[in-house]
C-alpha cells in the first residue's frame, strides 16, 4: 500500500464532466451499447451540439472536460475540428480519447488544443505505443484508460486481453506512466455506482493518479473516492439527470463557483 498516495488523494478530487460524440452530436452513452445510444437529453443544456454542451459545463464552473470521439474509437477518422471549436469557445482543458493508435494522430491532437491525450486499451494495438507516446510527449500529456468489462481489461492486444487492470497499471507505472482512468464500460451511463473494489486497489499503486469512469451516482461516492485516494471521477449521466447537483459539487469544493 502506498500511504503517500492515499494522503495526497484525500486532499482533493477532480470532477470531470464527459461528452460522448457520435455522428457529430452529443449522445447518452449507456453500458457500451453504442448502436443504441440516443441523443443527449439534459437538465443542464437544451442542445446536443458539442460546443453548446461544453459551454454549459464551462459556465457551471468546470475547468476541464473529457471528450470521447466515438466515431474515431469505432474506426473512423478522428475529427479534431470539433475539439478546436470547443477550445476556442470555452478554453477548457480537454482530455480526448479518439481511438489513438499512432504517434501521428497523437501529434495532431496535441496541436489541436488537446491538453491530455487518452489512450484506451480498447483500441490499443501495442503496449509499446503507450510507452513511446509518453517518452515523446511527456507523462503530463498522456493518460491511459483501462477499459474494463467484468473487472478484466478489454483490448486487441493478445497479451493484454482479460488482464486485471491492477496488473497492467503496475506494469506501466514502473515505466513512469502515472495517469490512469479506470473505465468500467458496463457501468457507463447506468448510475449503478462505481467499482470500489478495483478503485481502492488501484488507488494504492504508488505515484499514480487514478480517475474513475462509469456508474457515478452520488455525492457520498465522491467523498468516499476522495477518502480512498482517487484523483478524480468522470461524470455524465448523473450530472445531466440532476442526480448529482451542481450546487452540492460547489458546496464541497468539487467545482468552483462560477462568476
Amino acid at each position: 500500500m502506498c500511504e503517500s498516495t492515499l494522503a495526497v488523494g484525500g486532499v482533493s478530487l477532480k470532477v470531470i464532466p464527459v461528452i460522448d460524440i457520435l455522428n457529430g452530436e452529443v449522445v447518452h452513452a449507456v453500458k457500451g451499447k453504442r448502436d443504441e445510444y440516443k441523443p443527449l437529453v439534459s437538465l443542464l443544456v437544451n442542445s446536443t451540439d458539442p460546443v453548446e454542451v461544453a459551454l454549459a459545463f464551462r459556465n457551471l464552473g468546470f475547468s476541464e472536460l473529457y471528450l470521447a470521439d466515438l466515431d474515431a474509437i469505432t474506426g473512423k477518422n478522428a475529427d479534431f475540428s470539433v475539439v478546436k471549436r470547443i477550445f476556442e469557445k470555452t478554453r477548457l482543458g480537454l482530455w480526448v480519447d479518439a481511438g489513438f493508435t499512432d504517434l501521428k494522430r497523437v501529434e495532431e491532437a496535441l496541436t489541436s488544443k488537446v491538453s491530455k491525450v487518452v489512450i484506451g486499451t480498447e483500441t490499443l494495438q501495442s503496449i509499446s505505443f503507450v510507452k513511446e507516446a509518453t517518452q515523446r510527449y511527456g507523462k503530463a500529456r498522456i493518460m491511459v484508460s483501462l477499459d474494463m468489462v467484468r473487472e478484466k481489461i478489454v483490448s486487441r492486444v493478445s497479451g493484454l486481453q482479460s488482464t486485471e487492470p491492477l496488473v497492467f497499471a503496475r506494469e506501466l507505472a514502473e515505466t513512469g506512466i502515472d495517469q490512469f482512468i479506470l473505465l468500467d464500460l458496463l457501468r457507463v451511463g447506468s448510475e449503478e455506482g462505481v467499482n470500489f473494489n478495483i478503485a481502492k486497489a488501484l488507488a494504492r499503486v504508488c505515484n499514480i493518479k487514478l480517475y474513475l469512469g462509469g456508474g457515478g451516482r452520488s455525492l457520498e461516492e465522491l467523498l468516499e473516492l476522495r477518502r480512498v485516494g482517487a484523483a478524480g471521477v468522470l461524470l455524465a449521466t448523473s450530472l445531466h439527470s440532476g442526480r448529482i447537483s451542481i450546487r452540492e459539487l460547489k458546496r464541497y469544493g468539487f467545482v468552483k463557483h462560477s462568476s
